[in-house]
């Protein structure tokens, strides 16, 4: 996907988040604002506090060109607004969610941000030299960013949805995208944070049923190796539309969304070999 293909996906899944979210809490009126059943603890404050604070880092890095990881605990980074109710708008380890009421003045502060970074994004290009938390060197750029944040605004997208309704797919060539970036970039970096466990050569294919595509993983000992349209033996072959497939990735959907063949009690293995950060 080039980089003007993929602006265009992020500004269109901000505007479908924005919309969501408008539509949690105008259903919630004077009621706690809606939890989201795909993100346990959180409410739909809570996943604009998040959301909002993730595009001002990604900002910050883009904006001063940084070589190395800036200091996640600076406020200064975050532009959060002095409003008490909004600053109480971000997810807490421990603790209650935010249920409201939402002040007009967090979403404000959340489009604000998004607007900047999609500016950024605009003109810096894809090629800028920046950090970024990959393990692979060519993913230290600007481009890194701009697919990454774009894939995340369409997962919590799917997760406002879900908090007053049926959530609607992920676009498929966003979602095309999105699988291979799990095994490619995100499975390697998740292994070496957490000291995940080395792995005994489980191979899995995941295999796109809505177009082509089929990635073929396997875990030896600390390596992941991916192969993209293999056709050898695995052990266990999970197939979905791409957007199901992404979403099972990121833990939002079931295996029982799939359709599995092979040794089906591996599949949840796999998020042991790939562990949350």
């Amino acid at each position: 996907m080039d980089h003007s293909t993929r602006l265009s996906h992020f500004r269109n899944e901000t505007s479908a988040f924005e919309k969501a979210v408008r539509r949690a809490i105008d259903e919630a009126g004077d009621t706690p604002v809606a939890l989201v059943p795909s993100c346990p603890g959180w409410s739909v404050a809570d996943l604009v506090g998040h959301l909002g604070a993730v595009h001002r880092f990604v900002a910050h890095i883009l904006r001063e060109r940084l070589p190395e990881a800036p200091d996640h605990t600076d406020p200064t980074i975050f532009g959060i607004p002095r409003d008490p109710a909004v600053r109480a708008a971000w997810p807490k380890p421990e603790g209650e969610p935010n249920r409201g009421p939402v002040p007009q003045e967090l979403t404000e502060w959340f489009a604000q941000g998004a607007r900047r970074l999609e500016a950024l994004f605009g003109e810096l290009g894809p090629d800028v030299a920046v950090w970024s938390w990959s393990v692979d060197p060519a993913d230290r750029t600007s481009g890194f960013w701009l697919r990454m944040q774009t894939i995340e605004l369409a997962v919590h997208r799917w997760d406002a949805q879900s908090a007053t309704g049926t959530p609607e797919p992920v676009d498929a060539v966003v979602a095309a995208d999105a699988v291979p970036q799990t095994f490619e970039t995100m499975a390697p970096f998740r292994r070496a944070a957490t000291g995940a466990p080395a792995g005994a050569g489980e191979r899995y294919r995941f295999r796109r049923t809505d177009g082509p595509g089929s990635w073929t993983v396997t875990f030896p000992g600390d390596r992941v190796l991916v192969e993209r349209g293999a056709a050898g033996p695995v052990d266990v072959e999970a197939a979905g539309t791409a957007s199901d497939l992404m979403l099972f990735l990121w833990r939002r959907i079931p295996a029982s969304a799939l359709r599995v063949t092979g040794d089906a009690q591996l599949l949840p293995h796999y998020f042991t070999l790939v562990p949350p950060v």
